[in-house]
């Protein structure tokens, strides 16, 4: 009987180590992935697109920062626009209303910061919003509140700031799809880990 105890506790061992190393290697290829976005021009655009759905995406050299995100996320195979809506499609009343909209558009509704801040939360884990640097690992989301009503979100990649003090960002706050040390500018909001 102790044989099988030892047995089985070693196969739960080795289950959740192969776990967390599947998920490291998911956490760090999003990095890498948020980088790779940094060496195409983009121009801040926050207008409207038709664009195909699933996987559709704003035209080339266009984004905003929720489109860093579904852009990283989408080089692993995950399309947000397709997610984010059939969530909101089955629970729209969990969804924010603060554009006014009494039905989904999924043309939008995976381009805006707090319905991604609610995906996330329902479906990925909810990270402490700290003001300690070594809590927000290479493939976190961030959000923040710049003020005024606006929200901002980017990712958390696996380069360091010039101090070594923290991890940088991948982003775009008005200036293209960039790599940034900005983690403490702004009011975070929301951190998030999320892997589908």
């Amino acid at each position: 009987m102790k044989k099988i105890f030892l047995y089985i506790s070693l196969l739960l061992l080795i289950g959740n180590v192969t776990a967390q190393t599947n998920d490291a290697t998911f956490f760090d290829k999003l990095s890498d992935a948020a980088i790779e976005l940094t060496k195409q021009t983009v121009d801040y655009d926050p207008s409207y697109f038709a664009i195909p759905y699933p996987n559709g995406d704003v035209p080339v050299g266009k984004g905003v920062c929720t489109d860093v995100v579904i852009r990283a996320y989408r080089k692993l195979g995950i399309d947000l626009q397709k997610e984010v809506h059939q969530d909101m499609k089955a629970n729209f009343g969990k969804y924010p209303k603060t554009w006014g909209m009494k039905r989904t558009d999924r043309n939008i509704d995976h381009r805006r910061v707090p319905n991604l801040m609610v995906f996330f939360a329902r479906y990925g884990t909810v990270c402490p919003a700290s003001d300690k640097a070594k809590e927000y690992l290479a493939g976190d989301i961030v959000c923040w509140n710049l003020g005024g009503g606006i929200t901002h979100i980017g990712l958390v990649v696996n380069k360091q700031s010039a101090d070594g003090k923290r991890n940088l960002i991948v982003h775009n706050v008005g200036g293209g799809q960039v790599l940034a040390d900005c983690l403490f500018t702004y009011r975070i909001i929301g951190h998030y880990r999320y892997k589908k």
